[in-house]
């Protein structure tokens, strides 16, 4: 027991997202962990210069999350050459910030496909073979935006919200045969995708008196609860998102 339950070797783990930020962070603390790693993510050279970070037997598997049958294939193809995918972190999206009344059409359609699409694509390819070995652990990257709104970001909340209900429906539809799907919710955490917003010495200003723990979240902060979500010491954890967001979501 003890730090058994956390331990990860043997195990493999696909990260969708992973060149780069979270997906690279928890790509690294789930290696760490003792995982074998399959990074994924659209743009090869990117994926190859992750893969040399972090060393050992990682493998790269470059496709695109929103292309169903894309996905499919690729997962078919690296369960049947390689082996079984133990852990999957659906952690693939974007971010577009408009008011509402302006927000373009086309960029709320692309947020639904980067942001929810790829949850269901990547989820389902890789749920079928979990299903089959009657184990396996999905843990989905939702937001502090699951929960909560801010101004000129409605369609990303819509998206993060509907992130946390599917993992709560995987988690329904696939207990039954030994799945453990959940979800991490980040708070603000200093990472690419927030780069516009940790510029802004305002909004940072904003952030730090609104959030109880008083600053920006690190990414490796964030790598606890994946292991947590990854291991056998989350046997019967399922349907929950996880907040890590350093109590934003606790305070008014």
């Amino acid at each position: 027991m003890g730090q058994d339950l956390f331990d990860l070797t043997g195990r493999r783990a696909l990260v969708t997202g992973s060149s780069q930020g979270i997906g690279l962070a928890l790509a690294r603390g789930l290696a760490n962990a003792g995982a074998e790693i399959v990074l994924n993510g659209r743009n090869a050279s990117k994926l190859a210069e992750a893969a040399r970070g972090l060393g050992g037997s990682t493998h790269q598997l470059a496709f695109d999350a929103t292309d169903h049958e894309a996905v499919r294939a690729a997962v078919d193809g690296f369960e049947a050459t390689i082996g079984a995918i133990d852990i999957l972190v659906n952690n693939a999206g974007m971010q577009h910030r408009t008011p509402l009344e302006d927000f373009p059409a086309d960029a709320f359609e692309q947020l639904m496909r980067t942001n929810i699409s790829t949850v269901f694509n990547v989820g389902q390819a890789v749920a079928r073979h979990m299903i089959k070995r009657g184990a396996g652990k999905i843990i989905n990257i939702a937001s502090v935006q699951t929960a909560l709104a801010r101004p000129g970001i409605a369609p990303y909340t819509a998206t993060k919200g509907a992130v946390g209900n599917l993992t709560k429906g995987m988690a329904t539809d696939w207990a039954k045969y030994g799945l453990q799907c959940n979800a991490i919710a980040p708070g603000y955490f200093d990472t690419p995708l927030n780069a516009a917003l940790v510029a802004d010495s305002a909004f940072s200003a904003w952030l730090e008196k609104r959030t109880p723990a008083g600053r920006w979240g690190k990414v490796d902060e964030l790598v606890g609860a994946c292991v947590f979500l990854a291991s056998n010491a989350s046997s019967f954890v399922n349907g929950h998102v996880l907040y890590v967001d350093g109590g934003i979501t606790a305070s008014l």
